[in-house]
C-alpha cells in the first residue's frame, strides 16, 4: 500500500501554498536579521483564531513556524511553551469547546519545528472564541460574524458532514485512477493517486487499508450507481411557461444523466447547452443563425452550483426545467442556515460549502472559482446580456436559482436602443440614453440615479463620451440652470438640461 506520511503531507501543503482551507503563520517577529520568538500566549490566539474560523466554515489547515512565502522559519520556542500552543486548541476556545480537530502535532521539517493542525467543517455547533466573537473564513482571510447566522438543525447537521463519511465496502479499485493520476500530477509531480487522494483528506489509510470518504466516490467513482443513484441532473423541457399537471401536463421532453461529479459537470452541461441557442435569426451574412438566448457562463455557474452545493445526503437528484421564458435550475436542500437569500443577492462573495471536501477539490482543479464568486459572476453575466435579474429561493426541501430570457428592457426601448447599435454602447451608457426617450430633458440627478451611483468620476466617466460623441446635448448652460433653480425652488442638479440626439 503506497502510504501518504503524515510529514509528507505537511511538506506537500508548504510547497502548494496558503489558500481558502491553509494558512501559515510565523513563529517569529521583528525585523530581517533581529527576528526574535514571538509571545508565546500571541500565537495561542492566532492559533485559536484561525481554527474557531476554519471550523465554522469549511474546515482548513494551520502551519506555525511557515511565512507567508512558504519558508520555513520554524518554532524555536521551549518545549513548555510548544506544549502550550498545542494545548490552545482547547484552551483558546470559548468553554474549552471540542473542535472537529484531525490533527495537533509537532514535526520535524528542515531541521526545523513546525506545528500541524487541522480541523473539520463543524456540524453540530458553533465555535467562539475566548471573548465570545465568533469568525469564520472568508477567501484567505478571517473574519467576524454573527452566531445568529450559525445555527445548524439536525438534518442539516447530516446533510454537513454526508462528504466525510467513510463508505463501507468501497476501495480504491472502485475509483477512477486513470483520471486521479493526471489530477495528482498536476497538483503535486510524483504524487500517486493514493497520497492525491490522502493529501485532501478523502482517504485514510487505517490497519484495515485505505478507507475512502463520501467526497472520493461521490467525485471519482467508476460506476456511481452502485454508490449514489441520484448523482444524476434531470432535465424536463415545458411547453409554455407553467407546468400543468394531469390531462394538461405539458413536459415535451425529460432526459436525465448520470455519473461521479466529474463526469456530471461535463455531461450536464451538454444537456443543458442546447436549450441555450432556440432563438433562430436571420444574420448579416444572410443566414440564419442560432442566437444564444441565455448567457453560456451564467448557465454554467448555476449548474456547476447546483451539483457542488446541492444535499447528497438527500437521495433526489438536480432538476432543470426549461421553460419558454425561463430555466429553473433545483438542487436538493435547504440553503444552509448560515446563508440566506439576501445574504446571496448582497453578491459580496459570501459562501459556505455543505461539501467542503467536494468543493475544496473542484477549486483546486479549476472547477470552481475562488468560493462565493460564483453567485456574482452569474448576476453580472446576467446584467452585461440585458436580461432580467436572477431569482433565488429556498425551502425545506431544494435551492433554486432562475435565469430569465426577458430583456430588462421593453419592445419600445429595445426599439430606442436599436438606433444607437453602431455605437456598441455599455451599460450605464443605455441607461442615460433611455432617459432622453420621446426627446425628454433630464437632469444630473436623473443621470446618477440611473447609473446607481452618487460618485463625481462615475458621472464623468458615463457622460463624458456620450458628449464627446455628440449623443448628450446640453439645453442650459450653468448660469441658466442656477437661474432656473431658483425661480422653481429646486436644487439645481435636478434641473433638467440634457437631452439626447438621435444618431443621423
Amino acid at each position: 500500500m503506497d502510504v501518504l506520511q503524515l510529514k509528507e503531507r505537511v511538506r506537500n501543503a508548504i510547497l502548494v501554498g496558503e489558500s481558502d482551507f491553509r494558512e501559515f503563520k510565523s513563529a517569529l517577529e521583528g525585523k530581517p536579521g533581529e527576528k526574535r520568538k514571538r509571545l508565546t500566549k500571541k500565537i495561542c490566539e492566532d492559533i485559536g483564531e484561525a481554527l474557531v474560523a476554519f471550523a465554522n466554515t469549511d474546515g482548513g489547515e494551520l502551519l506555525i513556524g511557515v511565512e507567508d512565502d512558504t519558508t520555513i522559519t520554524g518554532v524555536p520556542h521551549e518545549a513548555e511553551d510548544i506544549e502550550q500552543m498545542l494545548g490552545a486548541v482547547r484552551t483558546y476556545v470559548l468553554d474549552q469547546q471540542p473542535l472537529p480537530l484531525v490533527y495537533a502535532l509537532r514535526i520535524e521539517i528542515a531541521d526545523k519545528v513546525v506545528l500541524f493542525f487541522q480541523v473539520e467543517k463543524g456540524t453540530s455547533e458553533v465555535y467562539q472564541l475566548p471573548d465570545g466573537r465568533v469568525v469564520v473564513r472568508r477567501d484567505k482571510r478571517t473574519v467576524p460574524a454573527n452566531i445568529k447566522h450559525l445555527h445548524f438543525s439536525r438534518q442539516e447537521s447530516k446533510s454537513r458532514e454526508f462528504d466525510r463519511q467513510f463508505v463501507d465496502g468501497a476501495t480504491v479499485g472502485d475509483l477512477d485512477l486513470a483520471f486521479i493520476q493526471p489530477l495528482a500530477d498536476a497538483y503535486l509531480s510524483g504524487l500517486t493517486a493514493e497520497k492525491y487522494l490522502q493529501q485532501f483528506g478523502l482517504a485514510d489509510y487505517t490497519v484495515s487499508g485505505l478507507r475512502l470518504r463520501q467526497a472520493a466516490v461521490l467525485l471519482f467513482a467508476k460506476d456511481i450507481q452502485k454508490w449514489h443513484s441520484r448523482s444524476q441532473v434531470r432535465f424536463l423541457k415545458v411547453a409554455g411557461t407553467t407546468l400543468e399537471s394531469g390531462e394538461r401536463y405539458n413536459v415535451i421532453s425529460d432526459e436525465s444523466v448520470s455519473g461521479n461529479i466529474f463526469e456530471l459537470i461535463v455531461k450536464a452541461w451538454d444537456g443543458l447547452r442546447p436549450y441555450l441557442a432556440n432563438r433562430t435569426v436571420f444574420g448579416a451574412d444572410a443566414r440564419f443563425e442560432q442566437k444564444y438566448i441565455y448567457p453560456e457562463g451564467a448557465c454554467r455557474e448555476a449548474l456547476l452550483n447546483a451539483i457542488a452545493h446541492r444535499d447528497y445526503a438527500n437521495h433526489n437528484g438536480v432538476e432543470v426545467y426549461v421553460f419558454d421564458n425561463r430555466i429553473e435550475i433545483k438542487s436538493p436542500g435547504a440553503l444552509l442556515s448560515t446563508l440566506t437569500v439576501d445574504d446571496l443577492l448582497a453578491l459580496d462573495n459570501r459562501h459556505e460549502s455543505r461539501n467542503a471536501k467536494v468543493t475544496y477539490v473542484l477549486k483546486v482543479n479549476k472547477f470552481m472559482r475562488e468560493l462565493g464568486e460564483g453567485m456574482k459572476r452569474i448576476f453580472s453575466l446576467m446584467q452585461d446580456n440585458d436580461l432580467q435579474r436572477p431569482e433565488l429561493y429556498s425551502n425545506t426541501n431544494w435551492f433554486t436559482i432562475t435565469l430569465y430570457n426577458t430583456p430588462v428592457y421593453s419592445p419600445r426601448e429595445v426599439e430606442y436602443l436599436r438606433l444607437f447599435d453602431r455605437y456598441d454602447l455599455p451599460k450605464n451608457h443605455k441607461k442615460i440614453i433611455l432617459l432622453g426617450i420621446d426627446g425628454k430633458q433630464f437632469s444630473r440627478n436623473d443621470i446618477m440615479k440611473s447609473i446607481s451611483s452618487t460618485d463625481r468620476d462615475d458621472y464623468d466617466k458615463a457622460v463624458t463620451p456620450l458628449r464627446t460623441r455628440g449623443l448628450l446635448e446640453q439645453t442650459r448652460n450653468p448660469h441658466n440652470t442656477k437661474q432656473y433653480a431658483q425661480r422653481q425652488g429646486i436644487d439645481r442638479n435636478d434641473v433638467p438640461r440634457f437631452k439626447v440626439a438621435l444618431p443621423r
